[in-house]
């Protein structure tokens, strides 16, 4: 069961079932279904933390933004099948070749994700060629729920600024889910920016590389992929609740502070 102790959410991106677990043991109160994600591992995480709401990404490859026509039919076919099965919502993000948010596209993918109630525009919009105007224009589309970005930093903290303006130009509607770079010591002067504005939600992984078990290692004939060739990527029980800590004691601060409590 996730550890409601404060109405701060915290979503966490995970990519396995363990991670699954680790994340809601740990205090996680929404899961991003993310990584290699196909309908296997989406119903084997809702069947272990059935009590959490599951985001799924759709993202019908690593890169960049600009999709294909078939790429396109891909990120649909996710969306329908995913609906089908019961995720809470979905995140995705397109652009055009110059830097815009791809509205035509955009739009045919919230079409397709409505009626949920969690549709995501995620970290595309970081990538936009015009922050204001890639704003505009994720407004303009409608249906859209979330925006999760790091404010045009590299991190969420790097940005803070940019994120509280976002907060202030949008709609009721529409809210920001800060995210990159939110661990136990970046999370509190986060939210001490961002609670005044409303923003109760954060996104994070709280995971690291997890040495794998292999012994058999044969030099010259690994995957590619530097230094997680023999690793895990997992997200940790102990980071996501440190995070849950921190974020729980920053809250009830600020709360008596308006005299909330």
């Amino acid at each position: 069961m996730p550890h409601l102790t404060s109405p701060i959410g915290i979503e966490v991106c995970v990519d396995s079932v363990h991670s699954a677990l680790n994340a809601v043991r740990g205090g996680a109160s929404r899961l991003e279904v993310c990584g290699n994600l196909g309908l296997g591992l989406l119903k084997a995480i809702q069947k272990v933390a059935a009590d959490v709401p599951t985001m799924a990404m759709i993202r019908p490859r690593t890169g960049d933004f600009l999709y294909s026509d078939h790429e396109i039919e891909v990120m649909l076919e996710d969306i329908r099948v995913f609906k089908r099965h019961g995720v809470h919502g979905v995140v995705f993000g397109a652009l055009k070749a110059d830097g815009r948010v791809d509205v035509r596209v955009t739009k045919r993918l919230v079409d397709e994700a409505l009626p949920l109630q969690g549709i995501v525009f995620f970290r595309a919009l970081i990538r936009s060629s015009t922050l204001s105007t890639a704003l505009r224009d994720v407004i303009s589309i409608g249906g859209i729920s979330r925006i999760l970005t790091s404010g045009h930093g590299k991190t969420a903290l790097d940005a803070l600024p940019t994120t509280q303006k976002l907060a202030e130009e949008l709609p009721w509607v529409l809210s920001i889910l800060p995210g990159s770079g939110i661990n136990s010591k970046t999370v509190g002067p986060i939210l001490d920016a961002l609670l005044p504005q409303g923003l109760m939600e954060i996104h994070l992984s709280g995971g690291s590389w997890v040495e794998s078990g292999m012994l058999h290692r044969p030099d010259g004939l690994g995957m590619g992929v530097g230094e997680s060739e023999w690793g895990v990527w997992e997200t940790s029980e102990a980071k996501v609740k440190d995070v849950r800590q921190f974020a729980d004691a920053v809250w009830a601060e600020y709360a008596s502070s308006v005299d909330l409590v």
